[in-house]
């Protein structure tokens, strides 16, 4: 059973940092893409990044491009999204995800298996 945990959430000033973890387990992730979404109160889920877990090759969104930078570490199964002069507009509930390739990697409907979701609020 694929299991997905995010983490690290929390309130944060607008022009600080925070670190999302999104740990996997349950099988074998070569050939997969591991995405994080947001959603925010009222707007449909969008795409954030995502990374491809055997080439690492990465995906941003515009509006993050720049400010976020997602990575992963295979040996312990967890990628990371390092989040950067977060914006009030940043502020969502984020979520990760995985997908088997092939597959459109900004497409939600892509991803397979969902972890639950961390909230993410950037006060100004």
């Amino acid at each position: 059973q694929v299991q997905l945990v995010a983490s690290g959430g929390g309130v944060v000033q607008a022009g600080g940092s925070l670190r999302l973890s999104c740990a996997a387990s349950g099988r074998t992730f070569s050939g997969h893409v591991q995405g994080w979404f947001r959603q925010a109160t009222g707007k449909e889920r969008e795409f954030v990044a995502a990374i491809s877990w055997t080439a690492g090759t990465t995906y941003y969104a515009d509006s993050v491009k720049g400010r976020f930078t997602i990575s992963r570490d295979n040996a312990k199964n967890t990628a990371h999204l390092q989040v950067d002069r977060v914006k009030p507009e940043d502020t969502a509930v984020y979520y990760c995800a995985m997908g088997r390739l092939p597959m459109v990697v900004f497409n939600p409907g892509s991803y397979g298996y969902w972890g639950q979701g961390t909230q993410v609020t950037v006060s100004s």
